[in-house]
């Protein structure tokens, strides 16, 4: 475990921490990290690396709701704002935040989701593609297909996963911003 990682909710971490993690989801995504982005990122468990009081690197896990074509409704840890901080990349430090979260997971959650386009980082770590067809339900209960995200979604399945077939429909629920 490297030096400074912890874990915490968004409630324990200070004002000047969430002021260092959003400066660092801003730096590792080039200015493409929203307010969405961010309001997706609290309310959840975070592990977090900080050195020398910046923090640099990220990751979280928030609830939500997905449901699964013949599982039904889950009860999902969703990973969001996972980075490290440019100059640190490829040194370890962003799956040490990942190892961290996916113990959370595992102790909280019937499976795990995420959106990403960097399959094969998460695929080190034990994640796997979905191969089946994204959707979206909005308040009103309708559905909307969201085609452009069947290829970036990725499940982690743990002890307490249900039998799921990773070539069913997905489906999660509204939010502002990415739906996924």
């Amino acid at each position: 475990m490297p030096d400074g990682l912890r874990t915490c909710t968004t409630d324990e971490l200070t004002a000047d921490e969430l002021t260092t993690i959003r400066a660092l989801m801003d730096a590792a995504f080039e200015g493409d990290f929203s307010d969405d982005d961010w309001a997706h990122s609290l309310g959840g468990v975070h592990a977090l690396i900080a050195d020398g009081g910046s923090v640099v690197a990220h990751a979280c896990v928030v609830p939500r709701t997905i449901r699964v074509d013949g599982a039904g409704r889950l009860r999902a840890g969703y990973v969001e704002a996972v980075a490290t901080t440019p100059d640190r990349q490829g040194s370890g430090l962003g799956s040490a935040v990942m190892t961290a979260i996916d113990d959370v997971i595992r102790d909280r959650f019937d499976v795990a989701f995420l959106s990403t386009s960097a399959q094969r980082f998460y695929e080190r770590l034990g994640w796997r593609r979905w191969h089946g067809p994204t959707w979206v339900r909005h308040p009103d209960g309708t559905r909307e297909r969201t085609e452009e995200e069947d290829d970036g979604i990725m499940v982690l399945t743990v002890r307490d996963t249900p039998p799921i077939d990773l070539r069913a429909a997905v489906e999660c629920d509204a939010r502002a911003g990415d739906h996924w």
